[in-house]
């Protein structure tokens, strides 16, 4: 009997041991010279640091630049006693830096410094990122599980009067949202009180109502790490912050506008967890899921997605990126903003004020020979034909459009100036999305179809053509949302999509050249057998996944 060696498997074995060999030496000398030590492997960069040391003079002086907030610049370096490590940090005092050394090894350096390719397509971040205290947010985002826990806990605090921390508030309010995954925090003033509202699921959730002189405080602390202006209180103001919880950065965007009762503040939770979500788990079904796993493979061509503000495009587009992603192929991105960032992709992010728009973007990607781009949002003439050339011309291209269906695509990009004879040559497919919320399965109830309901599953099943859709489905019952501690009683946990699709077939190119209506489209389509977002809809209540109202809330259904 022969045994057979691994030798790749033992390669990695040795650098793995080599690697933790080098990060032990690390901490050895931290302790040593009484510096913090840190493992840049598994912590984020923020790359508006690079900014502040030329990649030559970082290299050359053995030092790494990964995070700055204001003028405080945290440096990762080899040895404190290195002549040009010590030049270096002269030079950033004297520019009026503080800067603050961590001892790291060199796996961690060559992290930091091959970001330094990244920053010819990125612009500066606005304000530049100011960390707030995620320890204590940590360990509140553990405690506090439901609405109700939120609620309490403000009160108690509040409760102490004059003995309160202001910040502590903000903590709790930020640690829930996180908690219970909300996706953007409302505070809005009113006549005598402030209301604070998350938005769950798509729809907005009353938390509690606050006190305006409390209001008053939290505003000045939101604007003070959102790097605000404290004392404008008649203009919008737009910022930012992060909280780091272990190796996540969750990134707050944050927006004020004035009122009549005083500014209204909207926290944006940008939670890379919350949107990085895999291409299967989206609610796609199966036969669109094959469609589209094979129009991922073509090596050119355009892939569309449709919808309003808020219906998930995003999302799909950077689970369809993951889906494609190897190490042979260059991936770039234009975004606005960059909310999930992916390993080994070139990622950049549109600053208008800057004049760092798509269209200056998507140009400076074609220079860097790209085999993937993905375009934000496609919104005027020049990056419509742009985007249409480059996946005529070898590259696989993916972005949105502010369109209703998916058939709505096609006008819009004749309606941009794009020629229809080479539209369908370009678009692989196109697609439109919505998000519906799913019931929750520790509540939900079952309940016998009404007359309404019975003859909208009656049209939409009908319209059907094959029906291995409707195989196994209980036809005469649906679900409804009742509400429990598992789902802070709305009776919904969590989100799915409802999809429909376009592929570009010759029965649509043959109306695509007429500038055809949507109608005309979708007519053209019907042969496709792919689903349209009522029928998927329709199929995911009878599944048991959500109610005719929520269903109803997002797509006119008697249309």
């Amino acid at each position: 009997m022969s045994i057979k060696f691994n030798e790749d498997k033992q390669r990695q074995k040795l650098g793995e041991l080599r690697e933790q060999e080098e990060e032990s030496l690390a901490q050895a000398m931290s302790q040593k010279y009484q510096l913090p030590y840190i493992d840049l492997g598994v912590s984020p960069v923020n790359i508006d640091a690079l900014r502040v040391i030329k990649e030559s003079e970082a290299r050359e002086a053995e030092v790494a630049p990964f995070n700055i907030t204001n003028k405080k610049v945290s440096l990762a370096i080899i040895s404190p006693n290195n002549s040009k490590t010590v030049a270096l940090v002269e030079n950033l005092k004297d520019r009026g830096y503080l800067p603050s050394l961590f001892m790291v090894s060199h796996q961690s350096l060559e992290k930091v410094w091959s970001r330094y390719k990244d920053l010819s397509y990125s612009m500066e971040t606005k304000g530049g990122a100011l960390d707030i205290a995620s320890d204590e947010i940590q360990d509140l985002a553990k405690s506090v599980k439901n609405a109700e826990d939120i609620k309490k806990s403000i009160e108690s605090i509040i409760a102490q009067k004059k003995n309160y921390r202001i910040s502590r508030i903000l903590e709790i309010i930020l640690a829930g949202a996180i908690s219970i995954n909300a996706s953007d925090i409302h505070l809005e003033p009113e006549e005598k009180s402030v209301r604070l509202r998350y938005r769950l699921d798509g729809v907005l959730n009353d938390i509690l109502t606050i006190e305006t002189s409390v209001f008053n405080l939290l505003v000045s602390r939101i604007k003070l790490i959102s790097n605000l202006k404290l004392n404008t209180k008649e203009k919008a103001q737009d910022g930012r912050f992060s909280i780091k919880l272990g190796d996540v950065e969750i990134e707050i965007r944050t927006s004020l506008l004035p009122g009549g009762y005083g500014e209204s503040v909207v926290m944006r939770v940008l939670n890379p967890n919350a949107i990085s979500v895999p291409l299967e788990d989206l609610g796609i079904n199966n036969h669109l899921l094959g469609i589209i796993m094979r129009e991922l493979k073509k090596p050119n061509g355009m892939i569309l997605n449709t919808g309003p503000t808020g219906s998930g495009k995003t999302t799909t587009l950077y689970a369809f990126l993951k889906k494609i992603h190897n190490p042979e192929i260059k991936i770039i991105t234009i975004e606005n903003p960059i909310e999930y960032h992916l390993k080994g992709i070139v990622q950049t992010q549109v600053e208008e004020e800057k004049g760092y728009t798509f269209l200056e973007g998507l140009r400076s990607a074609l220079r860097q020979d790209p085999d993937v781009i993905m375009v934000g949002e496609i919104r005027d003439e020049e990056t419509a034909e742009i985007a249409v050339n480059s996946a005529l011309t070898g590259h696989l291209v993916f972005s949105t459009l502010h369109t209703n269906n998916a058939a709505g695509t096609f006008p819009r990009l004749i309606e941009l100036g794009v020629n229809p004879k080479v539209i369908t040559s370009a678009i692989n497919i196109a697609m439109a999305q919505r998000l519906i919320r799913k019931l929750c399965p520790a509540c939900r109830k079952k309940a016998v179809l009404g007359d309404k309901e019975n003859r909208l599953i009656k049209i939409n099943t009908e319209s059907i053509k094959n029906k291995e859709y409707l195989k196994g489905l209980d036809m005469d019952h649906i679900y409804e949302a009742v509400g429990c501690a598992e789902c802070n009683f709305t009776g919904f946990k969590g989100r799915t999509g409802i999809y429909e699709a376009i592929l570009t077939d010759e029965s649509i190119e043959n109306v695509v050249i007429k500038n055809p209506s949507e109608r005309e489209i979708n007519k053209a389509s019907e042969n496709q057998n792919i689903l349209n977002m009522k029928q998927d809809g329709i199929i995911k209540i009878l599944q048991g996944l959500t109610s005719f109202d929520e269903l109803s809330r997002v797509i006119d259904l008697e249309e």
